[in-house]
């Protein structure tokens, strides 16, 4: 039986991997510029091979330099918040968990918005809203650990107290901020955009990605465990405060380089692990695995949808979280003898 369960797995991992990958190729089509799939593979493999030029320089810098960061960024981004939406969900053995649970939003989005009102570069908003936002965690797990010994119910509210505090200093910077330049470009970059995305950003995003990952899956079978209950977890070997670390420090990276490229996101790391356990079940190995294939896709084709649309760019955030909600609502009521 147990290699049924896993050539099962197998099949769903490399069937998610493949509709992944033609997300990925379908994508380069969506957009103002009308391109067809011959010519984006022949641009892209011009990159790689001889390919003799019949395209407008503008057509290649459109799918190279544009819609080539943005798709990545899109899957790379999505994978990311459903990994660490899983991880936390598994360690605080609570549904309603989002990446941003120990304050990394709000941190961010405060450091975001002190560069913005002293007119920073791009370069700047996404330093400081990463630095602010593993502050936000840090402090968070410091007041836990001060006062609770790292308890998952200290951590949550340490989390919550810290995540007050940043929402309350960006609520004052945005009342100091330029009401015509500062005060708009705060408020778009709260609800989330790929729109800025670039292949520098896909670089700053891989090796934070993949450390983590790596993490994570080097302690896959101690977060499995953890998920039992601490005690039962320390009965099997397992050294749960080094584990919590993990889990904490990996999510945390995760989701502040997210954050730190495309802005606040949400719903994407609650929703997706529940659709991935229906596929998986409570695994986190398994459960992992398919959140992060998922969520890239269900980010890919939030971000698809807006590049579709002409005349305006919707923010990423609302439309996550406009599609997200009701998603969420049809699991609670798929749900009958509760969360596992």
């Amino acid at each position: 039986m147990k290699i049924k369960s896993n050539d099962s797995f197998t099949v769903k991992i490399v069937t998610l991997a493949c509709f992944t990958i033609a997300l990925f190729f379908m994508s380069f089509l969506v957009g103002r510029y009308s391109i067809s799939p011959k010519t984006v593979i022949d641009i892209i493999l011009s990159q790689f091979f001889d390919i003799q030029k019949y395209w407008e320089e503008t057509l290649a810098t459109v799918v190279l330099q544009v819609r080539l960061p943005r798709i990545v960024l899109a899957i790379l981004v999505g994978g990311s918040l459903s990994v660490s939406g899983a991880s936390y969900q598994t360690l605080f053995k609570n549904p309603m968990v989002s990446p941003d649970i120990l304050g990394v939003s709000a941190g961010a989005g405060f450091g975001a918005a002190l560069a913005m009102i002293n007119n920073a570069q791009w370069w700047s908003i996404q330093m400081l809203a990463f630095v602010f936002g593993m502050a936000a965690v840090v402090s968070a797990y410091l007041i836990a650990y001060a006062f609770g010994r790292q308890t998952i119910t200290v951590l949550i509210l340490a989390g919550i107290v810290v995540s007050s505090l940043f929402q309350s200093l960006l609520s004052i910077l945005k009342t100091w901020a330029d009401v015509e330049n500062a005060l708009p470009a705060i408020t778009f970059w709260l609800m989330g955009s790929l729109g800025k995305g670039t292949n520098k950003d896909v670089l700053i995003m891989l090796p934070a990605l993949s450390f983590s990952l790596l993490l994570i899956f080097i302690y896959r079978n101690q977060i499995n465990a953890l998920a039992a209950g601490e005690d039962e977890a320390r009965t099997m070997g397992v050294n749960v405060s080094l584990v919590k670390l993990i889990v904490v420090s990996s999510s945390t990276l995760m989701t502040v380089t997210s954050v730190s490229i495309c802005g606040i996101v949400g719903w994407v790391g609650m929703v997706v692990p529940h659709i991935a356990r229906m596929l998986t079940g409570a695994n986190f190995s398994k459960l992992s695995a398919a959140s992060f294939f998922i969520g890239g896709m269900f980010l890919l084709v939030i971000d698809n949808i807006i590049r579709g649309v002409k005349g305006v760019e919707l923010p990423l955030g609302v439309l996550t979280a406009l599609v997200g909600t009701p998603v969420f609502v049809f699991l609670l009521s798929k749900v009958k003898k509760g969360w596992s």
